[in-house]
């Protein structure tokens, strides 16, 4: 089990943290990043838990998207909101993104993982849901951790 800090640096955050501002400059979308040490309930009923905690269902256009790391369990999970459930082909829309990042945390490449499919999601966001010009940052950028 390694400490969240070792999972990402103070600076690997700061990127984490810039890819979502870039992945959110074309699109309506909202994304997040938890991590977490330890969750005692499955990765998928966690993630939505955290959804819900951090107000991700409040969006305007109901399209946030969640990245979910438990890192005692390896669990790796992106949550989208029932705006982009309505909009997209629900089967099999995140996995790429998904695969995309658990390829990179296989090799250590945490933050790399994070950021290319931070930006992934983002330009898939981009489609559904394009920017209207106005820069309306709904939820936060900052990673939240528990």
């Amino acid at each position: 089990m390694q400490p969240i800090h070792q999972f990402l640096s103070p600076s690997d955050e700061q990127e984490v943290i810039e890819a979502i501002t870039q992945a959110e400059k074309n699109t309506t979308g909202e994304i997040r990043v938890h991590i977490e040490m330890t969750s005692k309930k499955e990765p998928y009923a966690r993630a939505q838990e955290v959804f819900f905690e951090l107000e991700m269902d409040k969006t305007s256009h109901a399209n946030g998207v969640l990245f979910y790391v438990c890192l005692t369990s390896k669990a790796f999970v992106i949550l989208g909101d029932k705006g982009i459930d309505q909009r997209v082909q629900k089967e099999n829309f995140w996995e790429g993104t998904k695969e995309l990042v658990i390829n990179h945390f296989k090799q250590g490449l945490y933050k790399q993982g994070l950021i290319y499919g931070i930006l992934k999601a983002g330009s898939q966001l981009k489609i559904y849901f394009p920017s209207t010009g106005e820069s309306n940052n709904e939820l936060s950028n900052e990673i939240s951790k528990a």
